[in-house]
């Protein structure tokens, strides 16, 4: 069979894992709504009972236990950490999804608030459950994040 190049090939999975399919639009919508800057969605994106457990020794390491800590303190004390009204960039590279387990890779660049460029990659193990994510594990350049943003 000669695939389609308009389309995926017959036996292509795309479709075939509902779950997985909408777990992948969750985690799409909420680093959209992140690149985007939109408050509203980024917190309608989690569980109230979500965790997202980050790496490293930094004073942002461990795991973070609720939506609000997450969202407030969490993700905000990180934008703290960037220049003030500079642009972070966001770009979703990669996303694979299997029922309600989704991994997407992505790159931030911004400007740090000491004026040091941030240009980092980073893997997130997200579970979905709901349409909600419910945890995330979080790798990236830590050492990268402590010279920059921790200096």
């Amino acid at each position: 069979m000669t695939p389609n190049p308009n389309g995926p090939a017959a036996d292509d999975s795309v479709g075939d894992d509902p779950v997985g399919d909408d777990a992948r639009a969750v985690v799409v919508r909420y680093v959209e709504a992140v690149r985007d800057g939109d408050a509203a969605m980024i917190r309608d994106s989690f569980t109230a009972d979500a965790v997202w457990h980050y790496p490293g020794s930094l004073p942002i390491s461990g795991e973070w236990r609720g939506r609000d800590r997450i969202v407030d303190d969490f993700l905000g004390g990180m934008a703290g950490r960037l220049q003030a009204g500079a642009p972070l960039l966001i770009e979703l590279t990669d996303v694979i999804a299997e029922g309600p387990r989704v991994v997407a890779t992505w790159t931030s660049r911004g400007t740090a608030a000491n004026g040091e460029p941030y240009d980092n990659r980073c893997l997130g193990i997200f579970e979905v459950r709901d349409g909600r994510i419910s945890s995330v594990r979080e790798y990236a350049d830590t050492d990268h994040v402590a010279r920059v943003l921790f200096p």
